[in-house]
């Protein structure tokens, strides 16, 4: 078996409301391994999306242990953690999240900025995610002038261009009809068929089946944990 590349054990991640206070994930313990496709499923407020930000170390857990590629996040030093979510992990996000006044390529370059690499060096970076994700004669495009599929290809794009190991998406189809999230869910098969491990956040059922793995949250815990049935996805 591969690795484990992301390690939650005992997390628990606590809203003060108040007098209240919500376990927005309670427990939970997963363990995620190098090259997985893991779909993250429930119903709005169950903590899945909290879970995520928790693992793309976007914000802290209130206890227990999680850790990336066998470090320790609470004992990492806010640089350190910058320095995480830039080189091995990459997040797609429902809204795209491009700078309207930029080009596809100069989107897709912006997240090389922080790693003073030689300018070359970026362009072609850049054209090589841009090409990988079938935008390669689309990128002196203005995001106004390519359709929310292409958008969210340049976005994926930006998200590889640092190669990392680990991809998050939240929602990724969201915001698309149901050709062009087929088609986003094609681009993410071919990616984790590359070596990527990849964990979306979806609350489609005919989006989860896509991954080899489910798994549901409700009321900030995990109600399971399961492999895809073969003949599930469509």
């Amino acid at each position: 078996m591969s690795k484990v590349i992301i390690s939650a054990q005992n997390l628990l991640k606590e809203y003060r409301m108040g007098e209240e206070i919500i376990h927005a994930v309670a427990n939970v313990d997963i363990d995620i391994h190098d090259g997985d496709y893991v779909a993250i499923t429930g119903p709005s407020g169950s903590g899945k999306s909290t879970f995520m930000n928790l693992i793309g170390a976007l914000d802290s857990p209130t206890q227990g242990s999680l850790q990336i590629d066998g470090q320790e996040l609470a004992k990492m030093s806010g640089d350190d953690l910058a320095t995480l979510r830039n080189k091995k992990i990459g997040f797609v996000f429902q809204q795209f999240n491009l700078l309207s006044r930029q080009t596809a390529l100069a989107n897709v370059k912006m997240p090389l900025l922080y790693n003073h690499s030689p300018q070359g060096d970026e362009i072609e970076r850049a054209k090589e995610c841009l090409t990988m994700v079938g935008l390669g004669d689309r990128m002196d495009h203005l995001p106004t002038q390519l359709s929310g599929g292409q958008q969210q290809r340049v976005a994926i794009a930006r998200a590889l261009v640092n190669h990392p190991s680990i991809l998050l998406a939240d929602e990724p189809t969201g915001a698309l009809d149901t050709k062009t999230s087929e088609e986003i869910m094609e681009l993410l098969n071919d990616l984790n068929a590359k070596g990527i491990t990849i964990i979306l956040v979806t609350h489609e059922a005919e989006i989860a089946v896509c991954a080899k793995r489910q798994i549901g949250f409700r009321d900030g815990s995990v109600e399971f944990d399961r492999l895809t049935e073969t003949g599930d996805a469509p």
